[in-house]
């Protein structure tokens, strides 16, 4: 028998990558939809053929973040797209993602958009203002290389769960803690005030 640390060198000598542990996996983008949505793969496969066929940036843009989850994908809301649309009349809208109502904004411009979903106070709201909420395969027919149309995103990092990232109650953090309640009882004592020992 040949010695055991021969045969030790030979088997690491003839072992692969284990690919599925992600060995040799240098491109993370998503090429691809996580969703099973039938209607969303249906686009995809859209913006898909006018991305090859056209060579508008555009619909690249549109393809990619078609793929991106949901915390990449953060709505927008009625009273931002009326913002950013301000002095762009004529022009439509397109948000790849959710459009929300804002119950601050009292007087709704006639806005064209597109959007992957309208709340149902949105769609209402823009319809009765004499605009229009379009589906990304309408925008398909009438802009194929996005002519005239302005791609708007909404805030990635409005989300609660940012706030809390980070280490709270470190000097100069400014992360929310996840406390109980806001009262005086609760992790208001030695760090969070300056009669209690300091204040970070």
């Amino acid at each position: 028998l040949p010695p055991l640390s021969s045969t030790r060198r030979t088997d690491a000598a003839t072992m692969g990558i284990d690919l599925k542990a992600g060995g040799r996996n240098k491109k993370t983008n998503r090429t691809a939809p996580k969703s099973d949505n039938v209607y969303l793969k249906l686009l995809v496969k859209l913006y898909r053929f006018l991305a090859r066929r056209t060579d508008s940036k555009f619909n690249d843009t549109v393809l990619k973040r078609l793929f991106m989850s949901k915390t990449n994908r953060p709505p927008l809301s009625l009273s931002k797209v009326a913002k950013f649309m301000k002095g762009k009349e004529g022009k439509v809208a397109a948000i790849v993602g959710t459009v929300t109502d804002d119950v601050r904004l009292h007087d709704v411009p006639a806005l064209k958009v597109c959007a992957l979903r309208f709340t149902e106070t949105a769609r209402a709201r823009i319809i009765k203002a004499g605009g229009q909420c379009m589906t990304f395969d309408q925008l398909a027919l009438s802009a194929p290389t996005g002519e005239g149309v302005v791609l708007l995103r909404g805030p990635k990092n409005s989300r609660e769960a940012v706030k809390h990232f980070g280490a709270p109650g470190v000097p100069g953090s400014h992360a929310k803690p996840y406390v109980r309640a806001k009262g005086r009882k609760f992790e208001k004592a030695r760090g969070r005030r300056a009669s209690r020992g300091y204040k970070a």
